[in-house]
């Protein structure tokens, strides 16, 4: 079905006659139900397939994209929602850097039940931005009875593309310089891992909502990774950062590392 959705939406977009694009013409998702996990939550996945040249974000996406909004209203028998995000690509476009996915995406979705012994009916909206040459909102109200037996293979492919931890990447050490700023904090972290690749792209995350995080500028010296970003709160005003809730991703061509928390050294 959801082949066949995205088949039609590329027929429109090539259609001479077509005429403004909408959502229906560039985005087809669908909710798999997944399977049960060993620890009795189920693994469900969104699943996305784009026009050729749309794109979304990723959860950091930069300042030249738009975070995702979920919303877990109406489902039942539902207590937590975890998201499980592949390893995101870096877009370049008129100098500004973007972090997302393009062509198709599995997001894997474990679901913890209030009561493992009941049904699970998971219904989620989702706010999110889709671009090519131009960007525009899109909005995806999709609802599942969580049943196993539709999509493991897709979620669990999903699951190995995740990026893999600071030990399996051989990270020595990691630490954060922390200094205020007139409207915030600047953060230097210095990461002591082989390199990945020939580009490495650096993301901080601050850990806290509505925290503007700058593009990093990032340096290799042999070892070591130096990534600098400015984060800045609603209020404009420097702030008390716990560095346990920092996360740092190495995003490569062809793998990524996420590295959580950042201590002091």
């Amino acid at each position: 079905m959801l082949k066949t959705a995205l088949t039609l939406a590329v027929l429109t977009l090539s259609a001479p006659t077509a005429k403004a694009q909408t959502q229906a013409d560039i985005l087809a998702a669908r909710l798999l139900p997944g399977f049960v996990t060993d620890h009795g939550t189920r693994m469900a996945g969104l699943e996305m397939a784009f026009a050729p040249g749309w794109k979304t974000y990723w959860r950091a996406p930069g300042d030249a994209g738009i975070p995702p909004v979920f919303d877990w209203t109406g489902s039942q028998n539902v207590k937590a929602v975890r998201l499980y995000w592949p390893r995101p690509s870096v877009f370049h476009l008129n100098g500004m850097q973007s972090v997302g996915y393009h062509d198709a995406l599995v997001l894997p979705l474990e679901v913890e039940p209030l009561d493992p012994a009941q049904p699970v009916a998971l219904r989620m909206r989702v706010d999110l931005g889709v671009c090519k040459d131009i960007c525009m909102p899109a909005t995806l109200d999709l609802s599942a009875d969580l049943t196993p037996g539709g999509g493991e293979a897709a979620i669990r492919t999903a699951l190995a593309d995740q990026p893999i931890s600071a030990g399996q990447a051989g990270v020595i050490a990691v630490h954060c310089a922390v200094e205020p700023i007139r409207d915030g904090l600047r953060v230097t972290a210095h990461l002591d891992l082989p390199s990945q690749g020939t580009e490495e792209t650096v993301v901080l995350e601050s850990g806290l909502p509505g925290v503007w995080v700058s593009e990093a500028t990032t340096t290799r010296d042999a070892g070591r990774l130096t990534a600098v970003v400015d984060m800045v709160p609603p209020d404009g005003a420097p702030f008390a950062l716990d560095r346990s809730g920092v996360v740092v991703t190495v995003i490569a061509p062809d793998r990524a590392v996420e590295i959580r928390g950042c201590p002091g050294g």
